[in-house]
């Protein structure tokens, strides 16, 4: 007899994560129903979880607090097709026992392959050049370090960091990495080398940061690291806002107009209405749109779904986070 599963979602994100393909696959795996109340009525969903045992769920998720783990009596694992479970935790849910799952792995690889991007075109100081270029007078060659023997930093070898260091074998550079958690060994392997932080922003071409937002990483990135890039180097925040003192980060790129940053994130997000960030010609700003979007979402549920298989079979869970594990994620 087949499992019941519910997919929890409001009407938006059914249709951008939960895809055709996808919730196919889930009927052959099990018994599954698709919530049809109105999500912002709570009474609705706590209801809808009655004999659930495999919940799927994903982004705007309601908290797995006291109130849900009393509804949900017979759950016994959740498969989120999303990134981060930090914000739809509670105490209540690891006292309860019921396993969880995320595709944070899954939402990595965007993430990954947009910096691939942005550090090639970093490398050929493609938005320096594309800047000056609104006129004859800026139709000019800068000096660049390219793709061949350069510096590329890394801050976090994370999921994101390690894929991103993957992606980044295509191209013949060196790679700096900053993790306290990493070992020397696991850095061998990698094929990197470990340096502080300050060695880091010294001897990189490219910057990328991918460190999880956790109190001891928030306002880490400071005014000082900035000042010591090299010139013409570029900073990109694909990770979090807070992450970085964006006080002194703006105050540097006032002074130095030769570095660039590129924000995919800022603290808060947006930034504030009036801020240097919208309007200094060193920053590049994109509104939060490296992680999964379009139908790169619709691999979040695929990830999902062949984590439940596993579940299914007693197999090895690849994805489950453990409450332990959320100390140093995202």
């Amino acid at each position: 007899m087949k499992k019941k599963a519910l997919i929890l979602a409001d009407e938006a994100m059914l249709s951008l994560v939960f895809g055709s393909k996808q919730r196919a696959l889930l009927e052959e795996l099990v018994d599954v129903e698709v919530f049809a109340g109105d999500y912002q009525d709570l009474d609705s969903v706590l209801a809808a979880m009655e004999n659930v045992q495999l919940l799927f769920c994903t982004w705007g998720m309601k908290p797995l607090d006291k109130n849900f783990i009393a509804a949900s009596t017979q759950l016994e694992a959740i498969f989120y097709a999303a990134g981060s479970i930090r914000y739809i935790v509670s105490d209540e849910f690891w006292k309860s026992g019921i396993k969880i799952c995320s595709a944070w792995a899954a939402n990595a690889i965007p993430v990954a392959e947009m910096t691939l991007g942005l550090v090639i075109l970093s490398l050929k100081q493609v938005f320096t050049h594309s800047r000056n270029c609104t006129g004859p007078e800026g139709y000019r060659r800068l000096p660049v370090a390219g793709a061949y023997e350069s510096t590329v930093g890394l801050i976090g070898m994370g999921m994101i960091g390690r894929h991103v260091r993957e992606l980044l074998t295509n191209l013949e550079v060196d790679v700096l990495v900053y993790d306290p958690y990493l070992s020397d060994a696991e850095a061998k392997a990698l094929g990197v080398t470990k340096v502080s932080l300050d060695e880091l922003f010294t001897q990189s071409d490219v910057v990328s940061l991918h460190a999880p937002n956790i109190p001891d990483t928030r306002n880490m990135i400071r005014g000082g690291h900035f000042r010591q890039l090299k010139p013409g180097a570029t900073f990109i925040n694909t990770a979090r806002g807070a992450l970085v003192h964006e006080g002194e980060l703006i105050e540097v790129l006032q002074q130095r107009k030769d570095i660039t940053a590129i924000l995919d994130v800022t603290n808060p997000e947006p930034p504030r209405e009036g801020s240097p960030l919208y309007t200094l010609p060193n920053v590049i700003l994109t509104p939060h749109i490296a992680g999964s979007m379009g139908q790169e979402c619709r691999r979040m549920a695929q990830y999902m779904v062949d984590e439940c298989r596993r579940y299914l079979n007693g197999e090895p869970l690849l994805y489950q986070i453990t409450q332990e594990m959320i100390k140093t994620m995202a």
